[in-house]
């Protein structure tokens, strides 16, 4: 070997020398070697990442879907008979007086061996003529028996003679819980016999009956409710009726998972009666009432008044031999302006009913519609003068 290659030999070699004692006193400046980590070993069964496909449904989860899927399928092919579609039909006149048909549709279910449907009122409100058709494609018209537009009830009936579908069994909406499941089977949108998954969402909900008024023991459901769902049915997984499938919130005006339905038991109450007498007797004090609130309540104590709660009903008056009226209950006895308006002061301030705090006519409203019946007599708490007392109603028939 030449002296010029063995002076590049030594060149490199020391260079690597350099190199390899630069990097170690590196390291040892970051993390003292014997600290360092030792490798680990893992196992070539053993996996620290998620695995790339989601495992398989074991045995028991796959009896599990496949016992309530089956649950389901039975329900359906059991109560789907006795759904019905509902059409609506009425008329209207053009310029040239002709006759112009506007129809709606909704649904129904067969109620009793006698014929009778039950649907809901906004179903058949204003309809001149029903037609009524079965699952098996038979097309019947229909005859109103009552209507409820408090409870947003109807009874129809129809003679299908042989080919009247079994009624619906109907359940007990006291024993609902929020997470039961919930089927729906409808007519949404004229697609006949459209069965819809849910749960029981809320109970006891509130909700705004067609003549203004407030429907209470309302069932919510994230099962899917359109237009054209409404008067069917809502089930168990026992297939018991358990409600009648009546409004959504919905911004669209398609379903939005929040849909309500009238209890059964509202239903066991009313329909017997739209039966027996084409409409249901609704519980009446006979008074007409100002809702209280703090605002308002200010505002009457600026005016005067003795008012000592921020809530309850003010009475402006009393239907002159009705109930409250018979009851001594007191409406207004001098008028003031507030405002726009002339408003009676002076009249007594319902609070509680039976012992049930009353804060708005919501709530007076619910209560003798659920717990009370015509001729039941009802205790009132009430403010007189700014004092304290408690007076007894007998509740009569409001009217028609």
């Amino acid at each position: 070997m030449s002296g010029k290659s063995r002076k590049w030999q030594n060149l490199i070699l020391v260079s690597l020398v350099v190199l390899f004692v630069g990097l170690g006193c590196s390291l040892s400046n970051v993390l003292p070697l014997n600290l360092l980590p030792s490798p680990e070993i893992v196992s070539p069964t053993a996996t620290t990442a998620a695995p790339l496909v989601t495992p398989l449904p074991s045995s028991r989860d796959l009896e599990t879907t496949n016992a309530l899927e089956s649950q389901i399928i039975a329900v359906y092919e059991a109560v789907s008979p006795a759904v019905v579609n509902i059409t609506s039909r009425s008329y209207t006149y053009d310029m040239f007086m002709r006759a112009v048909p506007q129809e709606g549709t909704g649904s129904g279910f067969v109620y009793d061996t006698q014929g009778h449907i039950v649907t809901n009122y906004h179903v058949i409100e204003n309809a001149e003529e029903l037609l009524v058709t079965l699952a098996n494609g038979q097309v019947y018209e229909a005859q109103i028996v009552g209507t409820d537009p408090s409870n947003d009830l109807a009874v129809i009936r129809i003679d299908a003679g042989a080919d009247l579908p079994a009624p619906v069994v109907l359940g007990d909406s006291d024993q609902l819980r929020v997470g039961q499941f919930v089927l729906a089977i409808g007519n949404p949108f004229g697609l006949e016999q459209t069965l819809t998954t849910g749960v029981v969402s809320a109970l006891g909900r509130v909700i705004e009956s067609p003549d203004g008024r407030f429907i209470g023991e309302a069932i919510q459901t994230d099962a899917a409710i359109n237009p054209g769902n409404s008067g069917g049915p809502l089930l168990d997984l026992e297939g018991r009726g358990i409600g009648v499938n009546s409004q959504i919130i919905s911004t669209s005006g398609t379903s939005s998972g929040v849909g309500f339905a009238v209890s059964v038991n509202t239903v066991r109450r009313v329909v017997p009666e739209l039966i027996a007498r084409g409409y249901y007797p609704h519980p009446w004090l006979g008074t007409e009432m100002l809702t209280l609130t703090p605002a308002t309540a200010k505002v009457l104590r600026e005016a005067g008044m003795n008012v000592p709660v921020d809530s309850g009903l003010l009475v402006i008056e009393t239907v002159p031999g009705g109930p409250a009226d018979k009851a001594g209950i007191r409406g207004g006895d001098r008028v003031v302006r507030i405002g726009r308006y002339r408003v009676p002061l002076g009249g007594d301030i319902i609070t509680a009913v039976n012992g049930q705090a009353v804060e708005d006519f919501q709530d007076l409203t619910v209560y003798l519609e659920t717990e009370t019946v015509v001729g039941d007599t009802v205790e009132l708490t009430i403010i007189r003068d700014g004092a304290e007392q408690t007076v007894s109603v007998t509740l009569e028939e409001r009217p028609q």
